[in-house]
């Protein structure tokens, strides 16, 4: 007698900016149209479900966020699970699959789910499903399309196994690790194939955002299931133009006057660097120490918003209140109104404050978008970027040039999306974090921060360049184009938020040596480190303090040698032993009192890190110092991690795999620690 096989499963979701829910949420909705049904809870929604007593598949998705930590969703589930107390068969009974989200380019890759999955397992759990670990450095999709396409077979053949008790359900298949070369996976069966007309097509020349080459151009496609809407968006006559920032209303939101603003660089040939001073006297309980960072709470670019008004032709209707609600008959697992819309708010508040229309869309939205294209050209196109086959022009032509939705439709002007899919698809509006480039103690009620008005270029969708959201928009509050200092009367305010849970923190022991490599603005944090320790140094004269090390890098001497003078002054006055500087640009450098070319200069900060390894080598690994790297993470964290466990390697005699492990270590201990962005 066969046996009845269950059809339910339990999906848990831990995410921090949204990307990890949107794809459980797919995964529960896509789930009954393979006859199964899901149940699908958030983490942090421990009411909800019970690994205790589970005997379902249960699917993890997870994102990492900070250094390494888990999202805030999950932050509780995590703590549980690290419980010592927990025995090793804890978890004997589960049975799971997990897909990890992360960013290479930043340390601890998919640290969260790495985490669970070695909890879980330790715990007595067995997973029925390759871990996928997604990397969006390279394209989330790389990973997440195929292990979607997999997942279904693998929940039906656990739940088969469960059901019919002759083989151990916990057991299967031996599962690997899902690489970003992995492929071997079944097509989806959503095809869209181009249209054949008997005359012969024009063929462009070269492929663009909007049009594509053979063979894509002539290929049947496999393009993801058309996501079912689940709000219901109305617009209702009433002015709203009095509101007020509701979101930024909150007890950890302060709204605070820059009070001066000075431009750190100058000529054609550097970024355009800005020094902010905020007055926080107004908040005596805002205090921070130094490598602490904040949030900028920045709206979108009034111009874009109005663009995109017209782009859904809502223009007259700007003021007009926007309601949000679900739709009555949605079967969207979890569905609900964002949390991050306010009620009562107006059309251009939502689109201001409330909407990221910066992102770049996914798939997911470009596959939405067809249903609203008029055009058969442009449809296909939209078909061809959100296929399996078109992922590669996708990354081409949308990810890696970081376009808007905003360029996306003007791209395609026979696109005329409705308000609603918008809210859907698009994510919470982000503050920009900052770190702190002063410290209390030297700078009472005062906060620095420093940034580089980043400029994305003109591009095939992008015909003419732009600046970067919140540097862009401080650039322009500020105006910097007259003297470097502008009258704290005439500047504006905005709205800032201390960030919790920071580790980069200076020693607690004076007496313990540290090194500090940051190039550019990733001087900022190491600012505020010198600072403090003048004056604890001024606050403890009979004190013992352990040595430090600066490794700052630039382009030129002249036009982008950030804080120069001050940093000059630490060393000069004691605070700063060891100054070192990279010029990645100058071919002129100066020898006593005359200026040669040196060929073997050290033109980054890696290069000189490794001119004095012996010296870093003896902090780190003999006097227990502290090493603590700011700034870029897709090239220059990388280089200096590399060119650290090249030191270990060389100065301990060790092999690579051994030097990894010592640097390892190093950060177990937090005596090595990153602030880095990408």
């Amino acid at each position: 007698m066969p046996c009845e096989v269950n059809t339910r499963f339990v999906i848990l979701y831990g995410s921090q900016k949204g990307q990890a829910q949107s794809i459980a949420e797919g995964i529960a909705v896509e789930a009954e149209d393979h006859g199964l049904v899901a149940e699908l809870s958030c983490l942090n929604q421990s009411e909800k479900y019970n690994l205790e007593k589970e005997k379902a598949p249960v699917v993890f998705i997870v994102s990492t966020t900070g250094d390494g930590e888990p999202p805030d969703n999950a932050l509780q589930f995590v703590k549980g699970i690290k419980k010592k107390t927990l025995s090793t068969d804890h978890y004997k009974h589960l049975c799971y699959a997990l897909l990890a989200l992360g960013d290479t380019n930043y340390a601890n890759f998919c640290n969260c789910g790495k985490t669970i999955e070695r909890r879980l397992q330790a715990l007595g759990a067995k997973q029925f499903y390759v871990t996928g670990y997604a990397d969006d450095g390279v394209g989330l999709e790389v990973v997440v399309d195929p292990w979607l396409e997999g997942l279904w077979k693998a929940i039906k053949g656990a739940l088969s196994k469960m059901a019919s008790d002759k083989v151990d359900p916990l057991k299967g298949p031996s599962v690997r690790a899902l690489a970003i070369t992995d492929s071997k996976y079944a097509p989806s069966p959503v095809l869209a194939s181009q249209s054949h007309d008997t005359a012969t097509p024009h063929v462009p020349l070269a492929a663009s955002l909007t049009c594509s080459l053979p063979p894509l151009s002539q290929s049947s496609l496999n393009v993801p299931a058309l996501p079912p809407p689940y709000l219901h968006v109305s617009l209702q006559d009433v002015d709203s133009r009095e509101q007020t920032v509701g979101h930024l209303n909150n007890e950890n939101v302060h709204e605070v006057p820059i009070e001066r603003a000075i431009q750190l660089t100058t000529g054609d040939l550097v970024k355009t660097s800005l020094l902010l001073e905020l007055d926080t006297s107004a908040y005596p309980t805002m205090t921070y120490l130094p490598g602490d960072s904040f949030d900028v709470f920045c709206p979108n670019r009034a111009t874009e918003v109005e663009d995109m008004l017209c782009r859904l032709g809502l223009q007259d209707k700007k003021h007009h209140q926007v309601h949000v609600s679900l739709n009555k008959d949605t079967k969207k697992k979890g569905a609900q109104v964002p949390s991050y819309i306010p009620p009562s708010i107006s059309l251009l508040y939502l689109l201001t404050w409330c909407l990221e229309i910066r992102t770049v869309p996914k798939k997911a939205f470009l596959r939405a978008l067809v249903e609203h294209t008029g055009d058969t050209v442009q449809r296909r196109r939209l078909q061809e970027l959100c296929s399996k086959q078109g992922a590669t022009e996708y990354n081409q032509y949308v990810r890696d040039p970081g376009l808007s939705i905003l360029e996306v439709l003007t791209a395609f002007p026979s696109c005329s999306p409705p308000l609603c899919l918008l809210i859907e698809h698009l994510p919470k509006l982000q503050p920009r974090p900052y770190s702190a480039a002063s410290s209390c103690l030297k700078h009472p009620g005062k906060l620095h921060f420093v940034f580089n008005v980043v400029e994305f270029s003109a591009c095939s969708g992008r015909p003419v360049g732009r600046r970067g959201l919140c540097t862009g928009w401080l650039f322009d509050l500020i105006n910097p184009g007259k003297p470097k200092c502008s009258g704290s009367h005439a500047l504006p305010k905005i709205h800032v938020s201390l960030r919790p849970k920071c580790s980069f923190r200076l020693p607690s022991d004076l007496s313990v040596p540290f090194v500090m490599v940051g190039p550019g603005t990733g001087v900022a944090p190491f600012i505020g480190f010198l600072q403090q320790r003048e004056k604890e140094r001024q606050d403890n004269p009979e004190a013992v303090f352990g040595e430090t090390w600066l490794f700052f890098g630039c382009r030129y001497r002249d036009r982008d040698y950030l804080f120069r003078e001050e940093l000059e002054g630490f060393v000069t006055s004691g605070v700063l032993d060891h100054l070192k500087v990279s010029f990645s640009r100058d071919e002129l450098e100066m020898e006593g009192n005359e200026v040669t070319t040196s060929v073997a200069r050290p033109r980054y900060v890696q290069h000189n890190l490794l001119l004095h390894r012996q010296q870093i080598t003896e902090i780190l690994l003999k006097k227990n110092g502290c090493l603590y790297v700011c700034g870029d993470a897709k090239n220059m964290a990388k280089d200096v991690n590399d060119t650290l466990i090249e030191i270990i390697k060389t100065q301990l005699q060790v092999d690579q795999l051994e030097a990894m492990k010592t640097l390892a270590g190093l950060r177990e201990e937090k005596r090595y620690l990153q602030d880095i962005w990408g």
